[in-house]
């Protein structure tokens, strides 16, 4: 009897931000191999930080991410301010917290529907969905918006914005800005009621898997800017503890850390969030899913557009409750005093967690820092994912087909892979 063996190879994976490859070996219809390769050359960013002050700081990991900069400007002021033993008013806190609102809507409305609706309707882009599905792309499009003006509101533009400082904002939004985004808030609503119920009605594969979901959990709050590090296998643990349970490592074919939890992968981002934050949901957002047939927590993976659809609802939600309630401060920004130490700041990215460390000098320099990034966090969990989407999809299938399934899984967790070097080219072997 003669072996067969196959070998695909992905050389470019397409809509997803950043360059990476997978590599799947198959032997006698079973996976011998799978690699999932991120091969940007090394950024340098923790190391171009050392020496800098702690504006610059935040002013320079902006430009980590051209869609999520808030997140890293906010995971890194958090670092900062425990170092320098800062204490922010509740006017800042709501401030960041309608920024991150701002921030996810567009990074969320982005996937939804420019990546993942694609997939799932069997377009090979928006472009050619939009021609059949107008209405659509063209509310997407509008809550993306939406999502860019409340970025702008407070970082004064919402490409790597420029408005955020340590000690909070260094200018307040104007009431009548603020009354204008509201009223464009409000108009709106029903459209992101609309999209988590259309995004629960398209037909996504059953795909039901164990893994394990981690996010940040607060007493309050739906997790953004703070909370402690949990899992639903019984993880929780303060952010400062982040590396002494969660371990990167280095594989051989990936210029990424990958990131394992007590040796397991894991899974972070919205799908996670929803499964361990479900109860922290206002009633709004309850009553809207009790009209869908998806119910949280939910272990099959393709739900992760559906967690994207309630977290652009719900953030709409907290928008315009803080906007409501907005008042002009005395003052933006609490002062700073630099002081040497270590601090850490940790919030939920659009993709997930977002751990950031940072050692200072009395002069208020940074000596050192470390950023862990969502996407690197779940690289493990998707070649997991991928291993068991593939054997159930079918390994018979040609190699066209194995690499649209295989693409579709790995976008569906929307890897940002130029965050990730510290992404798809599919080379597939059978033998």
């Amino acid at each position: 009897m003669t072996d067969s063996f196959k070998d695909l190879s992905i050389p470019i994976i397409a809509r997803v931000e950043g360059e990476g490859a997978l590599h799947l070996q198959i032997r006698d219809n079973a996976i011998q191999s799978l690699a999932l390769s991120i091969y940007e050359p090394p950024r340098l960013f923790e190391k171009f930080l050392e020496g800098r002050s702690a504006n610059e700081v935040v002013d320079a990991v902006a430009r980590i991410c051209g869609i999520c900069p808030v997140a890293y400007q906010m995971s890194a002021t958090h670092a900062v301010e425990h170092i320098f033993e800062m204490s922010i008013t509740p006017w800042i806190h709501d401030m960041r917290r309608l920024f991150y609102c701002g921030e996810w809507m567009e990074s969320h409305g982005l996937h939804i529907h420019l990546l993942a609706a694609p997939d799932f309707l069997k377009y090979p882009s928006v472009i050619a969905m939009a021609k059949d599905h107008p209405e659509v792309v063209k509310r997407g499009m509008h809550l993306h918006r939406l999502g860019l003006d409340l970025m702008s509101l407070l970082g004064k533009r919402s490409v790597h914005p420029v408005g955020a400082c340590v000690g909070g904002f260094y200018a307040a939004p104007k009431p009548s800005a603020v009354k204008t985004v509201l009223t464009e808030f409000k108009r709106s609503l029903p459209l992101a009621e609309e999209l988590v119920q259309w995004s629960a009605s398209l037909p996504l594969a059953k795909s039901t898997q164990t893994f394990t979901s981690v996010s940040l959990r607060h007493p309050h709050e739906y997790p953004m800017n703070a909370g402690r590090i949990v899992s639903d296998q019984g993880l929780d643990i303060d952010i400062s503890e982040f590396d002494q349970h969660l371990k990167e490592s280095q594989v051989p074919y990936s210029t990424a850390l990958q990131c394992h939890l007590h040796g397991k992968p894991y899974l972070v981002g919205p799908l996670a969030r929803l499964n361990l934050n479900f109860d922290r949901l206002p009633s709004a957002v309850h009553t809207v899913l009790d009209r869908c047939k998806i119910t949280f927590p939910t272990q099959n993976m393709f739900h992760s557009i559906v967690a994207r659809s309630v977290e652009i609802y719900y953030a709409m939600l907290e928008a315009i409750r803080i906007m409501e309630n907005y008042v002009e401060p005395t003052a933006p920004c609490v002062p700073l005093t630099p002081r040497a130490g270590i601090g850490f700041g940790c919030t939920e990215a659009p993709r997930g967690l977002l751990w950031h460390r940072y050692a200072f000098n009395a002069a208020g320099l940074v000596t050192s820092s470390r950023i862990v990034p969502p996407t690197s966090q779940n690289q493990a969990r998707i070649e997991e994912d991928l291993r068991q989407s593939l054997m159930h999809y079918g390994l018979d299938h040609s190699d066209a087909d194995l690499r649209l399934h295989s693409e579709m899984v790995i976008r569906n967790y929307d890897p940002c892979i130029s965050c990730s070097t510290h992404f798809l080219t599919l080379k597939v072997k059978r033998w």
